[in-house]
């Protein structure tokens, strides 16, 4: 098993798409990239930490390639907004790739080329840093949208249209 830690706006909307991707087998929703150490929740938020919500992902590289795990990633949130996913405005809410080693950064580097290049007019501000210090999000925030999330008006709005977009796009790597 391998890990890759992304950011996509939202954590609980991002661990709900990768939840169902065949070759995960689990995803932590957490913080990443900021200053402070063991930041809460609410400091994250406030923007004044420097972290993202973020979401580490373990997977089987039998099944899922991280490239084909990136082109996931890229696929299913807006990786043209800058420091902003939706109405969530902030750099808590940037879209990027923390790569755990240099492979993962190559990688990287060519998942945004990819999505590029297949975009043609619009351009990715995904960025690519690191490598920063992982802290989990609180309890609560785990498997968010297979609890509270499902009765979170929020979620309701932003999540299945994402669920869907992976179905429609990404069909061949969804669980049944």
């Amino acid at each position: 098993m391998e890990q890759a830690i992304v950011a996509g706006g939202c954590f609980w909307c991002t661990e709900a798409v990768f939840r169902d991707v065949i070759g995960v087998s689990e995803v932590e929703s957490g913080y990443i990239g900021g200053s402070t150490e063991n930041p809460t929740y609410k400091e994250v938020c406030s923007g004044a930490t420097g972290h993202a919500e973020a979401i580490r992902i373990t997977y089987d590289p039998a099944v899922l390639s991280y490239g084909d795990l990136l082109d996931v990633f890229m696929g299913t949130h807006d990786p043209t907004q800058l420091n902003r996913q939706g109405n969530d405005v902030g750099t808590q809410y940037r879209s990027a790739i923390f790569p755990l080693d240099d492979t993962q950064r190559e990688e990287a580097q060519a998942a945004i080329a990819r999505w590029n290049a297949e975009h043609d007019g619009q351009s990715a501000v995904t960025t690519i840093e690191g490598p920063a210090t992982w802290y989990s999000a609180e309890g609560y925030h785990q498997e968010y949208w297979e609890g509270e999330g499902q009765r979170n008006p929020y979620c309701l709005a932003v999540i299945p249209p994402k669920l869907m977009k992976l179905r429609k796009s990404f069909a061949a790597r969804v669980k049944d």
